[in-house]
């Protein structure tokens, strides 16, 4: 079954090159050049996965970001021009799970749809698993479940981006360990880490927002100062 990419764009070139490589990867490309058009897909099709770009001629790709993330798990990659940091945030906060910025090379696109798609099968409730995995952590109320993709609070239903959900899963998969950003940073997203990068710190704050965790004295991601992350 091919898999099914939206990609928005108000570049002509640039979506239609995007498509090109898609399409030739054997992806179901559903293509836009302004945002109506695009949220218009996503309330009729069954996607996969979103590639958005930030700037827009009618509504901005960080307004489709959120509307997607009121729904839907699947990966949303937003293209930008921009480089400022706060953009970054923003995109990341409203639940995009990665960044390219513009100009690209669309391979890397291409490359970037496969490593997301990788890992939400990975997490998708369709995906079976092996009876030697563990499939469900309890901490302390805290309930995570990799089958369902459901996490839960002192029993109240809490919503993870694939990424969120990832991040989470992996530190329960390493309960009692200190796992550094870097360590985070290539396990979760498949690719090399930067110094630079506040990716990691990024999610974790929202994660920690989701979970109503007080900034100082966070109950279940501790931060070790100068190391990284763990759950005890």
């Amino acid at each position: 079954m091919k898999e099914h990419v939206l990609v928005v764009d108000d570049e002509k070139e640039i979506a239609d090159l995007v498509e090109l490589y898609l399409k030739s990867e054997g992806y179901q490309v559903h293509k836009f050049y302004n945002g109506s058009d695009a949220l218009s897909c996503i309330e009729k099709t069954k996607l996969d996965v979103a590639i958005l770009d930030v700037m827009l001629p009618d509504i901005d790709g960080f307004k489709i970001c959120q509307k997607i993330r009121e729904t839907y798990f699947y990966p949303i990659i937003m293209l930008t021009a921009k480089v400022e940091d706060t953009d970054k945030i923003m995109g990341l906060t409203l639940g995009a799970d990665d960044y390219i910025l513009k100009p690209f090379n669309p391979l890397e696109v291409v490359a970037r749809v496969k490593t997301q798609l990788r890992r939400y099968k990975k997490y998708n409730p369709a995906e079976k698993t092996t009876s030697k995995e563990k499939t469900e952590y309890d901490i302390r109320g805290l309930v995570i479940n990799s089958e369902t993709h459901g996490c839960t609070l002192y029993g109240k239903e809490i919503q993870f981006t694939p990424i969120e959900f990832a991040i989470l899963w992996y530190l329960c998969d390493h309960k009692g360990k200190v796992v550094s950003s870097e360590h985070l940073f290539e396990a979760v997203w498949g690719e090399k880490y930067y110094d630079s990068n506040n990716t990691v710190m990024t999610h974790i704050g929202k994660i920690r927002e989701k979970l109503k965790e007080p900034a100082r004295n966070p109950k279940f991601i501790k931060t070790v100062w100068g190391v990284g992350y763990k759950i005890e």
